[in-house]
């Protein structure tokens, strides 16, 4: 709780009590008036008057007609100040006695007069003891809530004579001696204030202070300079592009390899903006244009009269101050890695590729004629041993012979060499096709090819028939592959967006989350399958599709089965 909120709740609750002290004070000293102003008023007056009656009496034998006077005077008084019970009743008696009496005195008359008197102020005596007993009460309730009242006050001030300058001195001493450490260097000082919160912002102030005091102190410019030569010659002596930028875009920093392809003078561009720089230079530019979302294809770029590709990377740099707990974004480096002797073991990899699967296809054509040959049985009749072994190398034959057209495939997707007939097709044609290459593969297994329409047949894909139906062949055969005896495959073409989407489905144990994103690498097969195959129909697959300006992609559970798509645009 905040040392304020502990003020003013004590102090706030002192003064609601002593105004409340005041006003019960209050409240019972004209309570107290008001009773004893009723029997001073209604009872002594009633015993005054009656005295005096009385009085009045006793002269009439010498003076009647004064007495007479006098007796009706105060009579008249008392009967206005009837307030006992039973004294109007010794009021009227009183006044008929007095009349029989003045037109005929008599003894008897007299004594009746003087018992209506004594009644009287009988009844105003009881009156009077009557209305003493409670002020008395008043007064002792007045007594009970102002010493109640008054304690709790005396205890609430005496908690805080004694807690709240401890509260207040103890951390103030405290922060007084961790000063005087910091004052004599001694860094290594904190403070730990317990109770309230603004005690322990002016710890958390004062800690952080003494942090950054000490690692002000453990590090000097000397130091820093030659961490920063340290930094620079490391950053120089590269082989990749390093451009530093602030986070206001100044270009803070830039090695000798970024200031050879960029073909920039470095004291020139130190200290400019890179929007600046990047008027006058092309290279600049087309970094600058993918500084928030780096492309994924290399940059090729002329250097020395021969090409050099180098791949973009715009690195973020976020830092933690001392003390603090939040991040702060202080600028970031864009890095050109080069991958030029990458590039041409790549190339040299795709053309040894190419020229390979090309003068493998002949013989392995020539050797499958042959065992067909062999198997017609022109050339004599076969045993059963023979059979066998022209059946493995015709299964054998053929296994080569799909690796070399996947692998001519590969070299014409990365040499960039893949010519693809763009045109109208119908989903519904290429489906039909695709299945009816697949469809003795799927005998083998007893497995049903389903197919489920939700276009229109006049919807139409942009597409190259032959290379569409290729990969549609490759899903299928993937899912064939996978599926359990006796099964169905399922193809669904519906409409999404602005394309159309080809599914196939499958009921196989379905592929792992984690290597769903690598599905489409080249060479890549899931671990723990039959590696029947090469790894490179889903990557042609994947090429042949986005080459369309299509998207390809997979969802899979565990002992779910998969689903392979791609999507086409349509017409």
């Amino acid at each position: 709780m905040k040392l304020k909120t502990k003020l003013t709740l004590g102090v706030g609750l002192l003064f609601v009590l002593i105004v409340l002290l005041s006003v019960i004070g209050s409240f019972y000293i004209n309570k107290l008036k008001s009773d004893t102003e009723k029997i001073l008023i209604a009872n002594y007056n009633s015993l005054e008057f009656s005295q005096n009656m009385l009085l009045a009496l006793d002269k009439m034998k010498t003076d009647s007609a004064v007495a007479i006077k006098d007796f009706k005077k105060n009579n008249l008084l008392q009967e206005r100040n009837l307030t006992e019970f039973g004294e109007k009743e010794a009021t009227q008696n009183l006044n008929l006695h007095f009349n029989s009496y003045i037109h005929d005195p008599s003894p008897e008359k007299e004594k009746l007069i003087r018992e209506d008197l004594v009644k009287i102020m009988s009844l105003n005596m009881k009156g009077i003891e009557r209305k003493s007993d409670i002020a008395i009460i008043t007064a002792e309730n007045a007594t009970f809530w102002i010493a109640c009242l008054g304690t709790i006050c005396f205890l609430i001030a005496i908690t805080l004579v004694f807690n709240l300058p401890q509260t207040i001195a103890e951390p103030i001493s405290q922060l007084t001696f961790s000063i005087r450490q910091i004052a004599n260097k001694n860094y290594n000082e904190r403070v730990h204030f317990r109770g309230s919160e603004e005690f322990n912002d002016l710890a958390n102030s004062f800690n952080i202070m003494a942090e950054k005091l000490q690692e002000y102190e453990s590090s000097t410019l000397s130091e820093q300079l030659m961490d920063k030569k340290r930094i620079e010659t490391l950053v120089n002596n590269m082989h990749d592009a390093v451009i530093g930028l602030d986070e206001n875009h100044f270009i803070y920093m830039i090695n000798d390899e970024a200031l050879k392809i960029t073909n920039l003078n470095k004291d020139e561009i130190i200290g400019k903006t890179v929007h600046e720089v990047a008027v006058n230079n092309d290279l600049i530019r087309e970094l600058l244009k993918n500084i928030n979302h780096p492309q994924k294809d290399p940059i090729k770029i002329v250097t020395d009269n021969k090409e050099n590709y180098f791949e973009q990377d715009v690195i973020p740099i976020n830092i933690t101050k001392t003390g603090e707990k939040e991040k702060k974004y202080i600028g970031k480096v864009i890095l050109l890695r080069n991958i030029t002797p990458f590039k041409e073991l790549d190339f040299a990899k795709t053309n040894f590729i190419a020229t390979i699967s090309h003068e493998l296809k002949t013989p392995i054509s020539a050797i499958k004629m042959g065992v067909q040959l062999l198997e017609n049985q022109k050339f004599g009749e076969l045993n059963d041993q023979q059979k066998e072994l022209l059946k493995s190398i015709n299964e054998d034959g053929q296994r080569l012979l799909d690796i070399t057209g996947e692998l001519l495939n590969l070299s014409q997707v990365e040499t960039g060499n893949i010519r693809l007939n763009i045109e109208s097709c119908a989903p519904k044609e290429m489906v039909q096709t695709a299945v009816k290459n697949v469809e003795k593969l799927a005998e083998q297994k007893n497995i049903s090819i389903q197919t489920q329409f939700l276009t229109d047949d006049k919807d139409f894909v942009m597409a190259d028939f032959d290379k569409t139906v290729w990969v549609m062949n490759n899903f299928l055969s993937n899912a064939i592959k996978h599926s359990f005896q006796d099964e169905n495959i399922l193809i669904s073409v519906e409409k999404e967006h602005s394309g159309i989407k080809f599914s196939i489905t499958d009921t196989g144990k379905g592929i792992e989350e984690k290597y769903q994103r690598q599905i489409f690498d080249r060479y890549f097969q899931v671990p723990g399958e039959h590696q029947n195959g090469t790894g490179l129909g889903l990557a042609i697959s994947k090429n042949f599709i986005e080459k369309q300006n299509g998207e390809i992609g997979v969802k899979s559970s565990i002992n779910q089965g998969s689903t392979f798509y791609f999507v086409l645009p349509m017409v």
